[in-house]
C-alpha cells in the first residue's frame, strides 16, 4: 500500500493492506449496540460501543503492519570482491586488506562481503566476516614450535610451481575460469534490504569475460551507488600464448602465415614455442620474449583435405599459469575429395585404393584401431569405408563419433562386406546399424542348418552393476538374431551352477528372455563345472550345429579346462570365450578357445559385450553368408550407375545376407534376392551398404573388370559429403562464452541477395552433443545466430540453407575455443571502473574509509507500530469488560444516598 503522507517528514505504511478488509466488523457492532438488551445507562453504553470500534482498529492496523515510515541515512554496504583466477595472490591479500580497513569505519552501519567469478557465491555477514578476521588475527599471534615456524618459512620462501595461486576460503564452488561483473552487481543490489541506503563496493581488475557490466551499472542510475576499486594486475612471472591466426579456408598445397602471439610481463630467453599441423611438430624454435606483445610468424602448407588443427604451444618460459600456454586454429583446405578406409587386412585394400587414386580420390587407409576418436578428426575426411571391420574392433564412442559425423554433419558412410562385416560382425543394435540402409535381425532360411547354443556366463560378485547388466543385454541379443529351429541355454555361475534357463526352442523366444531378467550377481567363480554341464547339455541335443559362449571378469577356481574342451571339441562343439576387464584369465580363456575352434574376445568396456555375443551368435549359426557365385542384377536403375555397362561384369563369389530396412533404396541384388547395393539418406548424410567386398576374396573377378574404379568412383563421389558453399560466406565473432555466426548469401548467378530462405545451422560440441539452431534472418542476404560456446575444444558447424523446398547451399565449419579469456594477461581496466562509478554516482578508486562515508541522499526507514498497537488494544480491552460488567450509573447513585440521623 502507497504510503500515507502527514504534514510532517514521516509517512505511515501498511504491508499487508488485505487486514482493513476486518473493519467489516464495525457495523456489527453498531447493530448488537441497538439490539442489545443491557439495561446500562445509554451513556455507558456508548462508551462502550467506542471502545470495542477503537480495539477493532487498533487490532486490524497491528495486523496490517501499519509502519511508521521516515529518513534515515544508516548505510547497508556490499563488498563485491573478484575471486577469479587473473587475480594474483598480491591482489588477493590488497582485496582483504581493504575490506578490514573499510570495516573499522563501519560504525552503525551495516555491511556484507560477496565473493564472486563466474557468478556470484554465497554472501557472507560483515558480524561473521569481522570474526573470522579476528580468529585468524589471535592464531597468527599464537606462538608457534621452533620446528614449524621454520618449515612455514622455508615454504614462504620456496618458489611455486607453475599454476594458480591458491584458492580463497571464500571463493570454493566458484567458477574461477571466468569474470562477470554485472552479474554481481544485480546480484548485490538485489541483496541490499529495504530501509537502508544502498551502497556497492565492486573490488576487481575491471576485466570482466561475461555479461555486460556498463548496462547493468546503467540500470542501477539514481538507485545503488557504486564504489569502485581496482586491483593491481599480476606481478609474478605469467607468459601465455594469446592467439594463432591462420587463414579459415586454403587451397590443397598452398602456402599460407600461421601467426602466433605471446604476452609476457617479463624478458625471458629461456623458452621455446612448437608449432603442429594435426600431430606432426612442423616447428620447434627458440623465441627470446620481451615484455608486451610478441609476434612469430610461420609459413605452412597442408598437402591432405580436410580440416586440419594448427596448434601452437610454449615450452621452458618462467611461468605462473600453465593452462594458457597452447591454443590452436583451425584450417581447412579444400582439394581432392578425402576419403579414410578402414580394412581389417590392410594390405588387402591396395586394389580399391589405387582405383580411386586413379580417380582423383585421396584416400587414407587404417587399421580398424586407428578409427577417429573424434569429429575433428574425422572431419578431415569426406567418406568412411568399413570394409570387413567388426564391430568389436571399434568402441562405443568410435561408433558415435561416426554415427553423429553422418547424421549431423553430412559425412558419407559405406560398409563393405565379409566374414566380420554386418551381422557378422556384431553390428546388431550398435549404433552403426543404425546408420546402415539394411539391417542384420533376419530369420534364418530353413534349410540352413540348426544351432544349439549355450550361453556360460559368471556371475560372481565382481560382475555387479554395468557388467552384469550388460552380460544381460548380450545374452538378449544372442537370442534375438537366433531362428526357429535354433535352441538356445543360459547357464550362470558363481562358487555353483544356475540355470538361468534351460535349452530351450527359439520358438518361444520370450520364455528367454523372461528368464534372462532375473539374472543376479553375487558369489565367487568356478567355471569349470558350468563348462562341463554345458557340454553334457549340448550332447545330449539333437541339432547339425553347437555352440558355446562363455564369459567371465576373473579368475576360475582349477578344473580340468583342457580335457572339458577337448571333450566338446570331440564331439563337434565349438567355443568361444570373452574376457571382460584386465583381471580374467585371458591366458586360460585363449588356450579354451583355440581347443575349442572357437575366438576369444578381450572386452575392456563392459558396453562391448553385446556387440561380440552378436557377432558371435551370427557367425556360429552359419547363416549370414552366401558364398556361390552371382551376376549383379541391377533393381533400380539410376543416375550414378547409368555409364556402367554391369551386364558385362563378372561374377562375384560371396555376399552377407542382409534385408534392406522400409526406407532404403536397393539398387543392385543377388540372384537370390537379397541386397547387393543399397543407400539411403540418414540425417543429413548418405549411407552406403555393399554386401559384397572389393577385394580378392568375393570380388577377385571384379578387380579385372576395366570398369572396376569407375564402378567404385561412382559410388563414392555420391556417398560424399557434399558441400555447396558458392555465394556465401561465414562469419564467426567471438564474444565472452558466446559467438555470434552469421552467413552472407547471394542467389547464384543473378547475384541478388539470397532473401527468405530457411536456414539451420547444426552445432556438434567438444562432448559430441548435438543441437538444431534456426538461423533467422536479420538484414538483406544476411542469417544470424548466437551459440554458447562455454566448452573447451573444437566445434562442428553444419550450415543448410533451402528455399522453396530446394537445397540451395551447405557447408561445414570449424570453431576453436582455446583456454578461458579469464587467463589473459590483461591490465587491470581502469576506465571500465571509472565508467561504472560515474554511471551510479559513485567514486572510482575509492579509499576504505570512504566505503561508510555519510550519504548524501536517505532512505526510508520502517518503525513497525504493531507492539504499541497492542499494547493500546489490550488497555481498550480491559476498559471495556469493565464497562460491560460494572453499572457506572448504579456506583453514583450509591455515592449519594444520605446517612441516617443519629438519635440521641
Amino acid at each position: 500500500m502507497a504510503p500515507l503522507s502527514l504534514p510532517f517528514q514521516v509517512q505511515l505504511e501498511l504491508t499487508r493492506p488485505w487486514w482493513l478488509l476486518g473493519l467489516a466488523v464495525l457495523p456489527g457492532l453498531v447493530y448488537y449496540f441497538y439490539r442489545s438488551l443491557v439495561d446500562f445507562a445509554r451513556w455507558q453504553r456508548v462508551l462502550s460501543l467506542l471502545l470495542r470500534g477503537a480495539l477493532v482498529v487498533l487490532l486490524v492496523l497491528a495486523l496490517g503492519g501499519l509502519s511508521l515510515i521516515r529518513p534515515t541515512r544508516e548505510l547497508f554496504v556490499i563488498f563485491a570482491v573478484d575471486r577469479s583466477e587473473s587475480i594474483g595472490e598480491p591482489g588477493i591479500r590488497a582485496a582483504d586488506e581493504y575490506v578490514a580497513k573499510a570495516a573499522e569505519h563501519a560504525g552503525s552501519n551495516r555491511f556484507a562481503v560477496l565473493p564472486f567469478a563466474g557468478s556470484p557465491g554465497k554472501l557472507r555477514d560483515g558480524a561473521e566476516v569481522l570474526r573470522q578476521r579476528d580468529k585468524a588475527a589471535r592464531v597468527a599471534r599464537e606462538p608457534k614450535p621452533a620446528a614449524a615456524e621454520k618449515s612455514q618459512s622455508r615454504a614462504a620462501s620456496a618458489p611455486r610451481p607453475g599454476g594458480p595461486p591458491p584458492e580463497p576460503p571464500d571463493a570454493k564452488g566458484l567458477d574461477r575460469k571466468a569474470t562477470d561483473l554485472a552479474s554481481a552487481l544485480e546480484v548485490a543490489a538485489a541483496a541490499i534490504p529495504p530501509f537502508y541506503v544502498p551502497r556497492i563496493v565492486l573490488i576487481t581488475d575491471g576485466n570482466p569475460t561475461l555479461g555486460d557490466a556498463a548496462r547493468a551499472a546503467a540500470a542501477m542510475r539514481g538507485k545503488v551507488e557504486v564504489l569502485t576499486m581496482p586491483l593491481p594486475r599480476r606481478t609474478e612471472p605469467e607468459v601465455q600464448l594469446s592467439s594463432v591466426s591462420a587463414p579459415a579456408q586454403v587451397l590443397q598445397g598452398e602456402p599460407f602465415r600461421v601467426e602466433v602471439l605471446v604476452d609476457s610481463n617479463h624478458a625471458d630467453e629461456a623458452g621455446r614455442i612448437e608449432v603442429y599441423r594435426g600431430d606432426i611438430k612442423v616447428a620447434d624454435q627458440a623465441v627470446a620474449l620481451r615484455p608486451g606483445e610478441n609476434r612469430v610468424v610461420l609459413k605452412q602448407t597442408i598437402d591432405a583435405g580436410g580440416l586440419t588443427p594448427v596448434t601452437a604451444r610454449l615450452r621452458g618460459y618462467r611461468d605462473t599459469l600453465l593452462d594458457n600456454n597452447s591454443d590452436f586454429a583451425l584450417v581447412s583446405a579444400a582439394g581432392k575429395p578425402r576419403v579414410l578406409l578402414l580394412e581389417s587386412e590392410p594390405d588387402q585394400a591396395r586394389h580399391l585404393s589405387w582405383a580411386l587414386e586413379e580417380q582423383n580420390i585421396q584416400i587414407d587407409v587404417r587399421p580398424p584401431r586407428g578409427a577417429p576418436e573424434n569429429l575433428a578428426e574425422l572431419q578431415n575426411y569426406d567418406l568412411l569405408v568399413l570394409s570387413n571391420v567388426p564391430a568389436t574392433a571399434l568402441s562405443l564412442r568410435q561408433m558415435e563419433v561416426a554415427r553423429t559425423y553422418v547424421r549431423d554433419l553430412g559425412g558419407g558412410l559405406i560398409m563393405l562386406g565379409g566374414d566380420q562385416s554386418f551381422g557378422l560382425g556384431g553390428y546388431y543394435k550398435s549404433s552403426l546399424e543404425e546408420i546402415l540402409p539394411v539391417r542384420s535381425d533376419f530369420e534364418k532360411e530353413k534349410e540352413k542348418p540348426s544351432l544349439a547354443m549355450m550361453l556360460v556366463i559368471d556371475k560372481s560378485g565382481s560382475m555387479g552393476g554395468e557388467k552384469i547388466e550388460m552380460a544381460k543385454e548380450a545374452a538378449r541379443a544372442a537370442v534375438d538374431l537366433l531362428g526357429p529351429s535354433d535352441k538356445v541355454g543360459v547357464l550362470a555361475f558363481d562358487g555353483e551352477n544356475f540355470w538361468i534357463s534351460e535349452l530351450h526352442p527359439c520358438t518361444d523366444k520370450g520364455f528367454v528372455l523372461d528368464r534372462i531378467a532375473g539374472l543376479e550377481a553375487g558369489g565367487g567363480t568356478s567355471m569349470a563345472p558350468a563348462m562341463e554341464e554345458a557340454y553334457d547339455t549340448l550332447k545330449a541335443a539333437v541339432a547339425k550345429l553347437k555352440h558355446v559362449i562363455v564369459l567371465t571378469d576373473g579368475i576360475s577356481a582349477p578344473g580340468d579346462f583342457e580335457g572339458i574342451t577337448q571333450a566338446m571339441n570331440a564331439d563337434r562343439i565349438t567355443v568361444s570365450t570373452v574376457a571382460m576387464g584386465s583381471d580374467a584369465d585371458q591366458n586360460l580363456l585363449e588356450e579354451i578357445a583355440r581347443i575349442g575352434n572357437g575366438r576369444s574376445y578381450v572386452a575392456d568396456d563392459p558396453a562391448q559385450v553385446p556387440q561380440i555375443f552378436a557377432r558371435e551368435t551370427v557367425t556360429a549359426s552359419k547363416s549370414a553368408i552366401n558364398e556361390q557365385p552371382f551376376s549383379p542384377a541391377v533393381v533400380r536403375p539410376t543416375q550414378v550407375l547409368s555409364e556402367l555397362r554391369l551386364e558385362e561384369a563378372p561374377f562375384l563369389l560371396g555376399y552377407v545376407i542382409t534385408r534392406p530396412k522400409p526406407t532404403a533404396e536397393v539398387i543392385l541384388a543377388t540372384e537370390a534376392g537379397d541386397p547387393l547395393l543399397a543407400w539411403w539418406r540418414y540425417g543429413l548424410g548418405m549411407s552406403v551398404a555393399f554386401t559384397s567386398d572389393a577385394k580378392a576374396r568375393w570380388a577377385a573377378e571384379w578387380l579385372t573388370w576395366p570398369q572396376f574404379g569407375q564402378f567404385w568412383a561412382q559410388i563414392v563421389r555420391h556417398a560424399l559429403r557434399k558441400s555447396e558453399a558458392r555465394g556465401s560466406s561465414v562469419r564467426i565473432e567471438r564474444n565472452g562464452r558466446k559467438a555470434v555466426v552469421s552467413i552472407d548469401a547471394i542467389e547464384q548467378p543473378t547475384g541478388r541477395f539470397l532473401n527468405g530462405a530457411t536456414t539451420e545451422l547444426t552445432l556438434v560440441d567438444p562432448a559430441l552433443g548435438t543441437r538444431k539452431i534456426p538461423m533467422p534472418q536479420v538484414a538483406p542476404g544476411r542469417y544470424q545466430a548466437e551459440l554458447d560456446t562455454s566448452r573447451q575444444g573444437t566445434y562442428q558447424l553444419m550450415f543448410s540453407q533451402t528455399k522453396d523446398s530446394r537445397l540451395v547451399g551447405r557447408q561445414t565449419r570449424g570453431l576453436a575455443i582455446g583456454y578461458p579469456d579469464e587467463l589473459r594477461l590483461r591490465p587491470t581496466d581502469n576506465e571500465l571502473l571509472k565508467t561504472i562509478a560515474a554511471t551510479t554516482g559513485g567514486r572510482s578508486d575509492a579509499p576504505p574509509e570512504s566505503a561508510f562515508s555519510p550519504p548524501e541522499r536517505t532512505a526510508p526507514s520502517a518503525v513497525p507500530l504493531w507492539p504499541y498497537l497492542a499494547v493500546a488494544a489490550a488497555f481498550l480491552f480491559v476498559l471495556d469488560v469493565a464497562l460491560r460488567r460494572v453499572d457506572l450509573t448504579l456506583l453514583g447513585a450509591r455515592r449519594r444516598i444520605p446517612l441516617p440521623a443519629r438519635t440521641t
